[in-house]
């Protein structure tokens, strides 16, 4: 299935592959990977546990990117293991390791989703004319259930952080 003009990228429509994520529903199986003594996975099993938020961005080379990226893990430094905090990129997982490194970013684990385009698809957020993915935020609740959903409509715009991190402190009591 194909999203025609589901976002804009510098005014363009693009396309998402597959269905929109639906607040209510279980979080779309993924496989994501990172590298730590080698390159390890995280699944929708992973998460489980606690209240997860998942920021998706195109690249972590990129402003907007590297502003989102910041933000949340600013933001949630304070959280600590009391949540899963991801960012997940098409980026390879050393360049998001060397990223993570040079700009201090420790409150947010990352997943690289290069391998099968899991999470892209199945999350319906894969830019089909660009082969990136679409920015947005997703917070699960800790049974795994999707409590927030947000893909910024225009791709170079930032995600509404407040409406974010209020469903996810939500979660917390």
């Amino acid at each position: 299935m194909t999203r025609s003009a589901a976002v804009t990228f510098k005014g363009n429509p693009m396309s998402l592959a597959g269905e929109a994520v639906q607040v209510g529903q279980a979080a779309p199986d993924f496989t994501v990977h990172y590298f730590q003594d080698g390159l390890q996975t995280i699944t929708p099993a992973d998460l489980k546990g606690k209240p997860t938020i998942i920021s998706v961005v195109p690249s972590l080379d990129t402003g907007v990117c590297q502003v989102q990226t910041k933000r949340f893990n600013q933001e949630l430094g304070a959280l600590g293991d009391k949540i899963n905090a991801v960012t997940i990129s098409l980026d390879l997982p050393f360049a998001m390791n060397r990223f993570c490194g040079a700009e201090d970013i420790t409150s947010m684990q990352v997943g690289s989703d290069y391998q099968d385009r899991s999470f892209g698809q199945n999350w319906g957020m894969l830019i089909e004319e660009l082969k990136l993915l679409a920015r947005g935020v997703f917070v699960l609740d800790a049974e795994g259930k999707v409590v927030y959903a947000e893909t910024v409509g225009e791709v170079t715009d930032e995600p509404d952080y407040q409406a974010a991190l209020a469903a996810l402190q939500g979660l917390l009591g």
